[in-house]
């Protein structure tokens, strides 16, 4: 399934860094690209989209 996420929060590399990481331990064959500045999360996985949301959003970043 591809999901695209809209993320507030990310302003630097490791932003993005801490939000690979957080959907690869979620789903490591997941596929992410990010868009840091349109704050833009397209994710290629199997896993459910509100599981990646809570993933995401547990590292501190709002999700929608």
């Amino acid at each position: 399934m591809d999901n695209t996420f809209q993320v507030q929060g990310m302003t630097c590399g490791h932003c993005e860094m801490a939000v690979k990481k957080a959907i690869a331990r979620l789903d490591p064959e997941a596929k992410v690209e990010i868009d840091r500045s349109a704050g833009k999360v397209d994710v290629h996985s199997n896993k459910a989209r509100e599981d990646i949301a809570h993933a995401i959003a547990d590292e501190g970043y709002q999700v929608a």
